[in-house]
């Protein structure tokens, strides 16, 4: 009988201290990564206003839309202000205006102006659960104060077949602010 040969695994090749990578390798990788992101990002911010809403013009919106009805044009509302979206669409009950606005805290505000009846619209804009809590007079209007879905308040203007809604997450002064300038 033979002596069992032992058989021994290969050795597992070490790699040397030159061969490896270190933890500095590591850190000039990510560097060489993280500094072309952090250009592109500062210059999105800085050059390019990467942070501000996008604007729209109105115009065409509304003067399609005065067409229809009578449309109330906000005046002298500052440049912080902005007009992010307007829409306008005929439906079977009517036709309706809807221009979105970013408000100088940076809070969304949608102007609507319809034809569709107000037991229709109100409910549809401000929510079924929607309660009167208050009253606000401009030198033209008087506006109903409306609470709305959470966080939200509205003011409502009806005169005859036209009802005007102004929703939103802003603070009240900011919508009374909006109203007023309707003309």
């Amino acid at each position: 009988m033979e002596p069992a040969a032992t058989e021994t695994a290969p050795a597992q090749p070490r790699l040397t201290k030159r061969e490896g990578r270190s933890p500095r390798d590591m850190a000039l990788s990510l560097l060489v990564l993280i500094v072309p992101i952090a250009l592109l990002l500062v210059f999105y911010r800085v050059v390019l206003s990467g942070d501000e809403p996008l604007t729209v013009d109105p115009g065409s919106s509304i003067e399609v839309a005065s067409k229809e009805f009578t449309v109330l044009k906000p005046t002298g509302l500052g440049d912080d202000w902005r007009v992010s979206a307007a829409t306008f669409k005929r439906e079977s009950g009517g036709a309706t205006l809807r221009i979105g606005y970013v408000d100088p805290a940076d809070d969304p505000v949608q102007l609507v102006e319809s034809t569709v009846p107000a037991d229709t619209l109100v409910p549809a804009e401000v929510g079924r659960e929607g309660k009167r809590t208050g009253a606000f007079r401009t030198d033209a209007h008087a506006w109903m104060v409306y609470s709305g879905r959470p966080g939200e308040t509205a003011l409502i203007l009806t005169e005859g077949d036209r009802t005007v809604l102004i929703v939103g997450k802003s603070s009240e002064a900011n919508l009374e602010k909006l109203a007023a300038s309707l003309r």
